[in-house]
């Protein structure tokens, strides 16, 4: 399909027009947009994966049995780290247990295989439990009774809130009790004068986004998968997402916890203070445990106003340098309206176009970078904008561009970004890497990665987050395959390591990272993690298998 781009000035602020004009007798022109609607269309986020498989019905062993060949790959190759261990001794469940949760949970202690069966399987669709029960609490009370009676039975859980994870650690690897908190979907209270959110744990992003823009605000943390994904999975792997850059990470914009510990006590840590300075910081062990050290059943967020003025900006670089050198410019021009700064590679558009349809809306080139400005005066943000644009090309430094202030167009530019995920799918088995790195070296880890796998490789493409320095490196094949994957691990990892990178940049450990944690973390650091979970979970029964290595003493 050819799409024909008509040079039209949007409707937008005089001194914005006046950018596009002096634009136009520049070496090359920022092209309008003038017709999304395909876009548009195709902005909804990302819908559950359909799951058909039959529910498990041999024997425990046999269940086992196949559970270990699932993680461990193909039949006769080297089990790879990233493979699930052996069993623990946990105890299996009972009619007894079933008729205790049955008695706490009527209606909500759920056993039917084909409703446990999406409960079991990752989104990916690379990990695979056999759970047989599924509970769905909606209230603290109820998780801490369930948790006090796993306790005491030694019964393995696994917490999941929206289950849209990338490393296996929201569901499963076993035949773990299933503790679904998506009932537990209340908004608590809404200061409108400090902007303090409180809700429970399983409110999805999307909804506490609708919730808050009625009333002028906006939530700190926005993700592609904000239409599944659940605040208390947020937290429980501290997310990154889009709007990091402006306003941090949720160790910095979550200000209260709650949460029920293994033992089922209640942790009541549900501060709304911004400041609050009596001894340990407590919830910030749980940000980012990844339900391994207590199950989050509450939050308290800090929520910034509602920006009156928001601009987006689709832009083309010839050489990764250049975009640098536009992220360098960018933050000493924008400044205090700079929300994003994001990029992608040549090869991801072609998986969009491809696969989702998604047209470039400006001329092909070898990286392109979205920016979002928001801010509150739109005559004072379009100003700033102008003399970026103005400044970056004069410079040479972007070769092609687009600009959107409306938001339905300002959401299509977005899909650019933010459905690269979704085309990774269609393009065969993906094996996914979220790692951050020094910024002026991100890059180089894809080139490096396509001249180590060569034609083993269907694509390699690089996307992520500038602003943090957060790259996701994404390997397809047609299949699963465990040469690539031995080819690609423990390489990523020690290449990494080399630069002092984070082998997790925004996703965790889960199952996948687990025995790779050593790169990222010194080995006494390690053991006081396993000496903190000891402490908090001395069974182990909190998502076992996921985070911690497998020859870790405690």
């Amino acid at each position: 399909m050819h799409y024909c781009w008509e040079l039209v000035l949007l409707p937008v602020p005089t001194v914005m027009a006046g950018l596009f004009q002096r634009a136009l007798r520049l070496r090359t022109a920022l092209r309008c947009l003038y017709d999304y609607s395909t876009l548009s269309r195709s902005t909804a986020t990302l819908s559950p994966v359909d799951f058909h498989r039959p529910f498990l019905t041999c024997s425990s062993e046999q269940v086992l049995a196949s559970t270990r060949k699932l993680h461990a790959g193909a039949e006769g190759s080297k089990v790879s780290p990233s493979a699930a261990p052996e069993r623990l001794p946990f105890c299996r469940v009972t009619e007894e247990d079933l008729a205790f949760f049955r008695k706490i949970l009527p209606g909500r202690t759920i056993v039917d295989p084909d409703l446990v069966e999406p409960s079991n399987v990752d989104w990916l669709k690379s990990v695979r439990g056999s759970s047989e029960v599924l509970l769905r609490p909606q209230t603290t009370e109820e998780v801490s009774q369930i948790l006090s009676y796993c306790n005491s039975r030694n019964l393995a859980v696994n917490p999941q809130g929206g289950n849209t994870g990338l490393v296996g650690g929201s569901v499963p690897v076993y035949d773990e009790i299933i503790l679904s908190t998506s009932l537990m979907n209340k908004i608590l209270n809404f200061d409108s004068i400090s902007g303090v959110l409180t809700c429970q744990a399983g409110c999805v992003l999307e909804n506490l986004s609708f919730y808050l823009e009625e009333r002028d605000y906006i939530m700190p943390l926005d993700l592609g998968a904000k239409g599944s994904c659940q605040i208390g999975g947020n937290v429980a792997t501290n997310a990154g997402g889009l709007r990091l850059l402006r306003y941090g990470s949720l160790h910095g914009t979550v200000l209260g916890l709650e949460l029920v510990l293994a033992d089922g006590q209640v942790l009541d840590c549900l501060s709304t203070l911004r400041k609050d300075n009596t001894g340990y910081d407590l919830k910030q062990l749980f940000i980012g445990s990844e339900g391994t050290l207590g199950v989050i059943t509450a939050v308290s967020i800090l929520c910034p106003r509602k920006p009156k003025s928001v601009n987006v900006v689709f832009l083309g670089c010839e050489t990764f340098e250049q975009l640098l050198k536009t992220f360098q410019l960018c933050k000493g021009m924008l400044g205090e309206i700079l929300s994003a700064f994001e990029f992608l590679d040549s090869e991801c558009m072609r998986l969009l176009n491809t696969h989702l349809k998604l047209p470039n809306p400006i001329s092909d080139c070898p990286f392109y970078i979205v920016i979002e400005t928001s801010g509150s005066d739109p005559t004072h943000d379009a100003q700033k904008l102008h003399n970026f644009l103005e400044d970056a090309m004069t410079s040479s430094l972007v070769s092609d561009g687009t600009v959107a202030t409306e938001e339905a167009k300002i959401k299509a530019l977005w899909s650019l970004r933010e459905r690269v995920t979704e085309a990774l799918t269609h393009d065969g088995f993906t094996y996914k890497y979220d790692i951050s790195l020094p910024v002026e070296r991100i890059y180089q880890l894809v080139t490096d990665m396509r001249k180590h796998l060569g034609n083993q490789a269907k694509s390699v493409v690089g996307y992520g987050h500038v602003g943090d320095g957060n790259l996701h490196l994404n390997v397809t094949s047609p299949s699963k395959d465990p040469a690539l994957l031995a080819a690609i691990e423990p390489f990523v990892y020690e290449w990494t390591a080399s630069c002092r990178g984070s082998i997790s940049a925004e996703h965790g450990l889960g199952l996948k990272k687990r025995n790779y944690i050593y790169y990222s973390k010194q080995s006494q650091a390690v053991a006081l993690m396993g000496n903190i979970k000891a402490m908090l979970d001395p069974k182990g029964i909190l998502n076992p298998y996921k985070t911690l290595p497998d020859n870790l003493k405690q």
